[in-house]
């Protein structure tokens, strides 16, 4: 028997970067990009590496580009913290696990390190193919705090719940990171959203703009853990954001949803160092009447457009300087 499970990029709408910081969300999937595992039965354990993980490049130039923009890492370590960190659960919850081996490898086509989740998309395709292989049931809700505790306890990246429940949850969801339920059950309250219209929205990435998202996050971190004034005020109103933005969005109030994306940038600009070539995609898309905010940590954006015309405006402007613009595949056709 063969496996394969998918996850794919995502995008925060509004509520970036308070995810971590007990706040509100608002996400949506991005199905035009995905993280593929497969997992299959072998007489021994074997991960086998994708071509992220390779270290052969066609010069040492290519090398030190590619380690400029990626780092050292690839998706190995991803998938062995994810197969242990689920073997952990299991043992947990005192569920036994058959003793068979397999061999587990995967790809990915998501943008690297724009802000995505391409990290976590492969961690979490680990996670439900390790589930379907061990036929073990994970309540739903839970599975983006496994997919979380994989990445930041086991391997100590800085990161948060969202991206985890919408790659889970897929479609549209608003997120509640309440303090009390994340202390208590280690998980908030998920609401899928479902808009009798969907909403007109456009990303854009630039690889060449690719940033390690834990580092901004860490800094905010650190502010945060010395209770600045200025990032826990920023926080609240990211919350306010959100609510505001979940009810422009269900009812179809595109010009208060771009507002709303807008001053969640603002917000974001107060608590966090903006590198000047990502401030630009967002001045950028503005120049031509679009919303525009980051999807995640960088190199990335998304915003509302009006009409076909509107929308071509925007890959015209965003191409000039070298960004890719799609209409985002949300839900099902």
């Amino acid at each position: 028997m063969i496996i394969k499970e998918h996850a794919h990029a995502r995008a925060g709408l509004v509520g970036n970067p308070s995810d971590g910081y007990y706040g509100k969300t608002i996400s949506f999937i991005i199905k035009n990009f995905s993280a593929t595992v497969t997992l299959w039965e072998s007489p021994h354990f074997e991960i086998i590496p994708s071509e992220g993980d390779l270290s052969r490049y066609e010069s040492v130039d290519t090398f030190l580009r590619d380690q400029k923009l990626y780092g050292y890492y690839g998706g190995v370590r991803l998938m062995k913290a994810a197969v242990k960190r689920f073997h952990q659960y299991c043992a947990q919850q005192g569920r036994e696990l058959h003793d068979r081996n397999f061999t587990i490898t995967y790809n990915t086509d998501i943008p690297r390190l724009v802000g995505m989740s391409g990290s976590s998309a492969i961690v979490t395709a680990t996670v439900r193919a390790l589930m379907k292989f061990y036929e073990m049931d994970i309540p739903k809700h839970y599975v983006p705090t496994l997919v979380l505790s994989v990445e930041r306890d086991e391997l100590g990246i800085n990161a948060g719940l969202q991206d985890r429940v919408i790659q889970t949850y897929e479609g549209i969801v608003f997120m509640d990171f309440e303090k009390s339920l994340i202390e208590s059950r280690g998980y908030g309250n998920y609401e899928e959203l479902k808009p009798e219209k969907k909403p007109p929205i456009y990303v854009a990435f630039d690889q060449d703009r690719a940033e390690i998202s834990d580092v901004p996050h860490r800094n905010l971190r650190d502010l945060w853990n010395r209770g600045d004034a200025g990032v826990i005020s920023a926080m609240k109103k990211l919350g306010e954001l959100t609510d505001a933005g979940k009810k422009a969005l269900l009812a179809g109030d595109w010009i208060e949803l771009g507002r709303i994306i807008d001053a969640n940038y603002a917000v974001r600009q107060s608590i966090m160092n903006i590198a000047p070539e990502n401030h630009r995609m967002v001045e950028t898309a503005r120049k031509v009447g679009a919303s525009a905010h980051f999807c995640g940590s960088g190199g990335a954006i998304c915003g509302l457009y009006r009409d076909g015309g509107h929308y071509q405006d925007i890959v015209d402007a965003l191409g000039e300087i070298r960004c890719t613009t799609i209409r985002p595949m949300i839900f099902d056709q």
